[in-house]
C-alpha cells in the first residue's frame, strides 16, 4: 500500500503532462490541415525525398 502512494502522484503527473503537451500542440496549430496531409500521402512525386 506503500507504493500507491508514491505511484498514484507520479501517474497523475504524468497524465498532466501528456495533456499539457496536447495542448501546446494544439495551440501550435499542428492540427489544421488533415485532410491535406491524408491526400499528401496518397501523391505519386518524389521531389521531397533524394533518389537512392
Amino acid at each position: 500500500m506503500e507504493v500507491l502512494s508514491l505511484l498514484i502522484p507520479i501517474s497523475i503527473g504524468l497524465g498532466a503532462i501528456g495533456l499539457a503537451a496536447f495542448f501546446w500542440t494544439m495551440k501550435s496549430q499542428q492540427y489544421d490541415d488533415p485532410e491535406g496531409d491524408a491526400a499528401r500521402i496518397l501523391r505519386d512525386d518524389y521531389d521531397d525525398h533524394p533518389a537512392d
